[in-house]
């Protein structure tokens, strides 16, 4: 393995596996029973600079709440499985899209993946698929924290769900996907290529630092908050002012909290309907979190 990881660059070096979320009780499009989940599929490089769109995995095969999307430009894709979650067909298939991907772009990668039934070997043009050795297996960089970021990520975008702002009740399916495809993007690169590096799926990993074949544990929060997001500058806020008319009956009001929030909806709808390109939902996605940090003081 190690020779195999020194033939590639840290960008051309991938590791896939899965991760499962809970959606919130009695969520519109999804059922009404508690406890019901999503096998996610995440997928990144070793450099942290590319992060495949998720593949979500659940029960209903066809959801209401995702009538009438253009699933095709989505930032994330849906399947329909089984309780037992990804299956072999399933994982197939996305390796077969993203074997075409790379095709797409002329680019040849080494995908890293633990020995599983759902896992079936192809031979592909553009991928290498490696099985690590079952005693690697735990040393997954997903399982070093990257799931587990995401996670929080999702746990806190749940938490700051404001039904009365948005005048919904409990999010649809549609709507945890938009926010695990936020949390996705919110882990940072340079966690990711931590928990590469702590896995030793890195071409520069030292053997020596890092055992392949004991049971890593995940890394430590200060490791967390070290690699995570930098601290954000605080930015001067200022009010440009203008000439004073004195027609202060021309001025509209100042849109409450409540219709902001169901602007966003209506072109959240307009862009899942007509949208191009899964691009157009990152700019959305970064109005949105404008918005909540405006509204939340």
């Amino acid at each position: 393995l190690p020779g195999l990881l020194r033939s590639y660059a840290p960008a051309e070096i991938f590791a896939c596996g899965e991760t499962a979320v809970l959606l919130p009780a009695g969520a519109p499009g999804k059922g009404e029973s508690p406890g019901e989940r999503l096998t996610l599929l995440l997928c990144a490089n070793a450099s942290g600079s590319e992060k495949v769109p998720l593949r979500a995995v659940g029960d209903s095969p066809r959801p209401r709440c995702l009538r009438g999307v253009n699933l095709e430009q989505m930032p994330w894709s849906y399947r329909a499985g089984s309780l037992a979650g990804l299956t072999a067909p399933l994982f197939a298939e996305w390796l077969r899209e993203f074997n075409e991907g790379k095709r797409r772009q002329g680019k040849s990668v080494l995908l890293l993946l633990a020995k599983h039934e759902a896992h079936p070997y192809l031979q592909l043009s553009n991928v290498r698929m490696v099985f690590v050795p079952p005693a690697t297996a735990l040393a997954q960089p997903l399982d070093r924290g990257i799931a587990s970021d995401l996670k929080g990520h999702y746990r806190r975008r749940l938490l700051r769900w404001l039904p009365a702002e948005r005048g919904a009740g409990q999010p649809s399916l549609l709507d945890v996907l938009h926010m695990l495809a936020q949390a996705w993007g919110d882990v940072h690169p340079g966690l990711i290529a931590s928990c590469f590096r702590a896995a030793g799926f890195t071409p520069d990993a030292c053997a020596e630092a890092v055992s392949l074949t004991s049971a890593p544990g995940l890394l430590s929060r200060e490791q967390l908050e070290r690699d995570g997001d930098p601290a954000e500058a605080d930015g001067d806020e200022g009010m440009a002012e203008g000439e004073d008319t004195g027609e202060l009956a021309a001025v509209p009001p100042c849109p409450s909290e409540r219709e902001v929030w169901r602007s966003l909806a209506t072109l959240r709808r307009y862009l899942e309907c007509q949208a191009t390109s899964p691009d157009l939902f990152q700019a959305f996605y970064e109005l949105e979190d404008a918005v909540h940090m405006v509204s939340a003081g």
